[in-house]
């Protein structure tokens, strides 16, 4: 024992850090051993990791000294920020700076920084296709993240970012899943036209994240991204349908509507859809398919997923 590696994971009771966890857990001849991060080492699911045998250590995302010690004898971790729990790309971005200078005194080997675009970089404030956000976004829960890996690249912490894609668990958690229409018909709202959109399913991301770590240096400095299928509106439609027994209809409004629905961050996501559709093939192009089955030869499909999640998904 060691003489494997410890990989400290943030967040490690929440969606991408418990995928690695477990990952790693279910690894008994690997490499590598675990270090659970996070804020409350008394909930039940810290405890419950504990149990499984994971080094549960307490540490917040907004204190970077919390997370030095945390770090500390470390070889590598994952690194993931929060915009849902406060909706501050601020915020965000002071997270991931604690955690880029932690790791860079903790002497982290390997860091997986778990990010997205900065669709800045296409669509510049200047641009009014979409409205600009808080002042200075267009996205601002992928802006945010995007700016931020140079953070960890000016600081020299040995990186590896990780382009995640669209959960599929959206569909239980988020509330995304299809509801009743006038005619008694399930709606499928996904405002992304005829166009592409990649999903993942959120096990999967930490199985992806493990297969870096046992990658070695190969991926460090490089920006990689990862998908379980490459899906229009109308194929998750159709797929859904399937597998609830029930008919459902892509409900394809344009972004502006879905802006326009009201609910916390409808304006972020109506955005990110307009990218997303607008920029399908390099936001797909970015995200293989096949090499994130390379990563993680378990990889589940939409129609796996939904085989094992349909159930949960709420239709009211």
């Amino acid at each position: 024992m060691s003489d494997r590696k410890i990989i400290a994971v943030v967040g490690a009771t929440g969606a991408q850090g418990g995928g690695l966890v477990r990952a790693i857990l279910a690894d008994k001849q690997g490499g590598f051993t675990l270090r659970a991060i996070t804020r409350n080492v008394d909930s039940d699911k810290a405890k419950a990791l504990a149990k499984l045998g994971a080094e549960v250590v307490a540490a917040n995302v907004d204190d970077a000294a919390s997370l030095k010690r945390a770090f500390a004898g470390a070889h590598g971790a994952y690194c993931v920020t929060f915009f849902w729990d406060h909706f501050s790309p601020d915020k965000e971005k002071a997270q991931a700076r604690a955690m880029a200078e932690a790791a860079k005194g903790a002497g982290l080997r390997h860091v997986i920084w778990s990010t997205l675009e900065d669709t800045r970089r296409w669509v510049p404030l200047a641009d009014n296709r979409m409205p600009t956000l808080m002042g200075s976004y267009k996205v601002p829960h992928f802006d945010a993240k995007g700016e931020s890996d140079r953070v960890f690249t000016d600081l020299g912490v040995p990186t590896t970012c990780l382009l995640t894609s669209f959960y599929w668990d959206n569909l239980i958690h988020f509330g995304m899943g299809p509801k009743p229409g006038p005619d008694g018909k399930l709606l499928f709202t996904l405002p992304m036209g005829d166009r592409k959109l990649p999903g993942i399913a959120t096990e999967d991301i930490g199985k992806c994240a493990y297969g870096i770590f046992k990658r070695g240096t190969t991926l460090i400095g490089k920006t990689v991204g990862i998908a379980g299928g490459h899906l229009t509106g109308q194929q998750m439609a159709a797929a859904l349908a399937k597998a609830l027994g029930k008919d459902v209809v892509h409900n394809a409004v344009t972004p502006a509507v879905f802006r326009g629905f009201g609910f916390p961050g409808a304006e972020d996501l109506g955005n990110m859809f307009q990218f997303n559709m607008e920029f399908s093939d390099e936001f797909c192009a970015a995200r293989s398919v096949e090499f994130s089955r390379s990563l993680n030869p378990a990889l589940q499909t939409f129609e796996r997923w939904l085989a094992a999640n349909a159930g949960r998904i709420p239709l009211s």
